[in-house]
């Protein structure tokens, strides 16, 4: 497989498993004239693995703004570039935003291959909502910017998915259970594609619970998931459809309907509607 000059390439390694990335990925790799990777010491021993002898070139956070221009002016001899990160997909949480745009703006050919990315990846198999969900990245280091964050996010119907520090993981759920209420639903998918792989889920409070108790759970790479917000439908109180979230998590759509429905005195049947919207 040649490359097209004058090409910058957005090319996904994988987050763990090395046996994750593509066919196509790993020829371009091959048959560009530069890689340009967040961590060249980090990139090296996944090159090595794969056979790629593929000169690097170090671009990371603190330097990507000025080596676009070095990079453009590569590409528009003629050059063709790869761009990795340390590992999925280049620009979601990782670098690589300032030399795209400035591509774009320079008339530069970018290229994008599918791959590994570990929000898409963790949000798959986590068993909430995928119609609509926002990716929002790591949260605020400090608690109480943490706070304000997720309290934006508090009436949004969506699913929530971010990263978050190993470190941080017992502050960020005590935060959710501040600002969502104790009964949201939350998955946490840890060390994806790796030996210790693990989905942790149930209600805010049981998975900080679950989380507090085993250390273990308290390593590695972590994405973590949030149910939205209730929607809200026209004569279906919030707390129903709340008590309806809840029960659709864990038991067939009609039987869950028809215990709401028991409860608050409402039609089952537009219960059960509301749970395929």
């Amino acid at each position: 497989m040649s490359t097209t000059p004058g090409t910058l390439y957005i090319v996904p390694t994988p987050i763990g498993n090395l046996g994750d990335i593509t066919l196509r990925a790993i020829e371009i790799l091959k048959n560009v004239d530069v890689i340009a990777a967040e961590d060249t010491r980090h990139s090296g021993g996944l090159l090595q693995h794969l056979g790629v002898q593929t000169r690097m070139w170090s671009v990371h956070e603190h330097n990507e703004r000025e080596k676009a221009d070095g990079l453009i002016e590569q590409l528009q001899s003629g050059k063709s570039i790869a761009l990795i990160s340390d590992a999925g997909t280049p620009l979601i949480s990782d670098p690589g935003y300032p030399l795209v745009n400035a591509c774009r703006a320079a008339g530069v050919r970018v290229v994008p291959l599918p791959g590994a990315c570990a929000a898409i990846a963790a949000l798959s198999a986590a068993g909430l909502p995928t119609d609509r969900f926002l990716f929002a990245g790591f949260l605020p280091a400090k608690q109480q910017a943490r706070v304000t964050a997720l309290t934006q996010h508090q009436n949004d119907t969506a699913t929530l998915i971010f990263y978050e520090a190993p470190r941080r993981i017992l502050d960020t759920l005590q935060a959710i259970v501040e600002v969502f209420g104790p009964d949201r639903q939350v998955v946490i998918a840890r060390e994806l594609t790796k030996q210790f792989e693990t989905f942790l889920n149930g209600s805010a409070s049981e998975v900080l619970e679950q989380v507090a108790a085993d250390p273990n759970q308290q390593r590695g790479e972590m994405v973590l998931m949030v149910a939205g917000a209730p929607r809200q439908s026209q004569g279906i109180p919030a707390e129903a459809l709340q008590l309806l979230a809840l029960l659709s998590a864990e038991l067939p759509p009609k039987k869950a309907a028809k215990i709401v429905a028991s409860h608050y005195n409402l039609r089952a049947n537009e219960l059960y509607k509301h749970t395929l919207s």
